[in-house]
């Protein structure tokens, strides 16, 4: 696979036709504040401006990164494949191929409790995962990124709010909310998104009749099918999409512009793109999603399934790389306590190995972990049993975790939206994690 492949196409009009998928929702203004309509209350408000989700896709194992257990011998004895090592946070330990995050987990929140019943399909934990609820044969609900984007749009004007860093999918998208919600994605983070770029040969003068023309055809249509919402959404997408085309959002792109010491620091392609997630937010987009497995350095990405598990150690070092220079970089720059950085992933893994070394799927507990944001970092919620198993105290679900993703970024989790004339809480009755805020 190519290490970068180009986004929808290689020119505007290929864009702008899946602009419905690929999203460009309106922006709202710096000074916009998430709205509240429901009686319940919501709890701690958290002070995170900015979401950076790091997505380990296909199934990281718990128990060989953030909660260690005993030492297994990769055949017959269950347990860890890697030796623990301390950490900042007295008492709790972490995997030895995290030596660089291990002195940083005093910004951190390990949740070691986290769970949910889906095992068996790597799409249906992902979407559970991104939505929050199981599927319904009745409503389409929108990911927790698009939620963002719906609730407190981008910081700025010429951005988009929601950016993904890697393949589109359904469980990423707005659902019900619409196109005005969905996110921009891309896999190129050297050129950024080709189809925002004019094609050869076509100057400003003559874009812009283009799209005086275009302005028109569209206007007419809207006038005759006002009632039609998916096309008014998607016409604005088509607008901003024409906005994000400016020299403005694609200088985001030029990594060239940061110092070679500092790319250096953030290490593989991994790396390279949580160093872009770090210049978007501060360009002003509100959520990024940064995907690892682009490309499957151990041959079968996080899915550690038979031989994948003993060249794990190499996805896990990159991972140890990039996040810690993602936290320096966002403290050194004060942007740290204004920025929550998650690193999730579909379901762990159990301590057993198959026949071939390597390890099935688990759900029913596993690791997420939270970093900066404002929380109260420098502690370990939940304990799993000396297998990894069980969960002893303080579950996490995944609605749990969902409003406490909200709650951080200050958007109300009980908050009820509408999918047509149907309320819709944001969150499937999740209750924030109170222990994480001050």
């Amino acid at each position: 696979m190519t290490p970068f492949s180009s986004l929808a196409g290689n020119s505007r009009r290929h864009f702008l036709q899946l602009a419905g998928t690929t999203v460009l929702p309106p922006v709202l203004s710096a000074a916009s504040e998430p709205t509240n309509r429901n009686t319940r209350d919501s709890g701690p408000v958290g002070r995170a401006e900015n979401c950076i989700l790091l997505w380990l896709g296909g199934g990281a194992c718990h128990v060989d990164t953030w909660d260690p257990k005993r030492k297994g011998d990769g055949k017959k004895i269950a347990g860890s494949y890697y030796d623990p090592i301390p950490t900042a946070v007295p008492g709790v330990q972490v995997c030895e191929h995290l030596k660089r995050s291990a002195r940083l987990l005093d910004r951190c929140v390990l949740l070691r409790g986290v769970h949910h019943e889906v095992i068996d399909e790597h799409a249906a934990a992902t979407n559970r995962m991104h939505t929050g609820r199981p599927p319904s044969g009745t409503t389409i609900y929108p990911s927790i990124g698009s939620i963002m984007a719906h609730e407190r749009g981008a910081v700025g004007d010429g951005v988009p709010p929601y950016v993904v860093m890697g393949y589109p999918s359904a469980s990423r998208g707005p659902g019900f909310l619409g196109a005005g919600a969905g996110y921009l994605y891309l896999t190129d983070t050297k050129a950024g998104p080709a189809g925002l770029q004019r094609p050869a040969g076509v100057g400003r003068q003559r874009q812009a009749r283009r799209e005086k023309l275009l302005g028109r055809i569209r206007g007419r249509f809207l006038d005759k099918n006002s009632a039609d919402t998916r096309v008014r959404d998607y016409s604005a997408a088509a607008a901003q999409g024409l906005k994000l085309a400016g020299p403005k959002f694609m200088s985001v792109f030029d990594l060239e512009s940061e110092g070679d010491a500092l790319r250096q620091v953030y290490g593989s392609e991994f790396g390279q793109r949580c160093l872009l997630a770090r210049r978007l937010v501060e360009s002003g987009v509100r959520f990024v999603e940064v995907s690892f497995n682009l490309n499957f350095i151990n041959g079968t990405g996080w899915d550690t399934h038979n031989e994948g598990q003993q060249q794990q150690h190499r996805m896990i070092d990159q991972l140890d790389q990039a996040f810690a220079a993602l936290i320096t970089d966002l403290e050194k720059r004060k942007r740290l306590d204004r920025t929550l950085i998650v690193i999730a992933t579909e379901f762990g893994r159990p301590p057993e190995f198959d026949a071939r070394g390597g390890r099935g799927h688990y759900s029913k507990a596993f690791s997420v972990v939270l970093a900066g944001g404002g929380l109260k970092t420098g502690q370990a919620v939940g304990t799993t049993d000396e297998l990894g198993k069980t969960i002893l105290d303080h579950p996490v679900s995944i609605p749990d975790l969902h409003a406490t993703i909200c709650q951080a970024m200050r958007v109300n989790p009980a908050k009820e939206l509408y999918d047509g004339i149907r309320p819709v809480p944001i969150t499937d009755n999740g209750r924030a994690i109170s222990r994480v805020f001050g």
